[in-house]
């Protein structure tokens, strides 16, 4: 495999404006995602940016940024863009999407997401999941749930699902986190579609690849990455950065 890790990121969000640039402990959150991805040491890390405020970050703290156009509807979208100008000969066959939004996200989580293209050949896309921390994960739509046939080591699993109802019956509930690993094929396929039924259904992108016959992977991790999607995870956020000790 040649990987490439692409964190799309733009400042249009709604509940907490400007937020890969909103600083932790001295450090925008931006630049804390870029420095986990290159932790990883999987290849190449760059930012999608979505405005030229985050390239000019980006640049400033010695990373890579492409500007792509702030109107396109997605992330996956914003990473087909800066492939394009970043590797417009098709090198990298695999395509790691790891968000703007979690600043602490364990390298070593990165790097089993990859891993899974590696050892399930049959795997279109990867991504991870945690066991269920608590019974509101079974029922809060806002935490994605997602349906797995488990290996017997219980390790990694052929999805089957993802969804935002409530799972009933005995066993575990696996919690999905959105960081995606694609084979390039893939991630093409997947974004020249249009949104399917059940993806508009349930406001989730996988499943549009799930509709298009792609099969998505999930390793399980040891505890979620946290994300900053509004105020109060931005100070949970950086009452986390004063806990490991400020800047990282």
């Amino acid at each position: 495999m040649n990987p490439i890790v692409l964190i799309p990121a733009r400042l249009a969000a709604t509940r907490l404006p400007n937020k890969p640039l909103a600083d932790i402990e001295g450090l925008p959150m931006i630049v804390r995602v870029l420095r986990q991805a290159q932790a990883a040491n999987l290849g190449p890390v760059a930012v999608a940016a979505g405005d030229s405020e985050i390239v000019d970050v980006v640049l400033a703290a010695g990373g890579r940024a492409v500007l792509t156009d702030p109107d396109l509807p997605s992330g996956s979208d914003r990473l087909v863009a800066a492939l394009a100008e970043l590797d417009p000969g098709g090198a990298h066959d695999v395509v790691i999407n790891l968000q703007g939004d979690m600043p602490f996200v364990a390298p070593a989580d990165i790097a089993a997401c990859a891993g899974l293209l590696r050892d399930q050949p049959g795997c279109d896309i990867a991504t991870i999941v945690e066991r269920e921390a608590s019974p509101e994960v079974r029922t809060n739509p806002d935490m994605v749930k997602a349906v797995l046939a488990m290996q017997a080591d219980g390790k990694s699993g052929r999805a089957l699902y993802f969804t935002r109802s409530t799972l009933y019956g005995d066993g575990p509930v696996w919690h999905h986190h959105g960081i995606y690993a694609y084979r390039r094929a893939a991630l093409e396929t997947f974004t020249a579609a249009k949104p399917s039924p059940l993806e508009l259904r349930e406001k989730l992108e996988q499943l549009r690849a799930m509709e298009l016959g792609l099969t998505i992977w999930a390793t399980v991790v040891d505890s979620a990455p946290i994300s900053v999607d509004n105020p109060a995870d931005l100070e949970r956020a950086r009452a986390f950065a004063r806990q490991i000790g400020g800047r990282s």
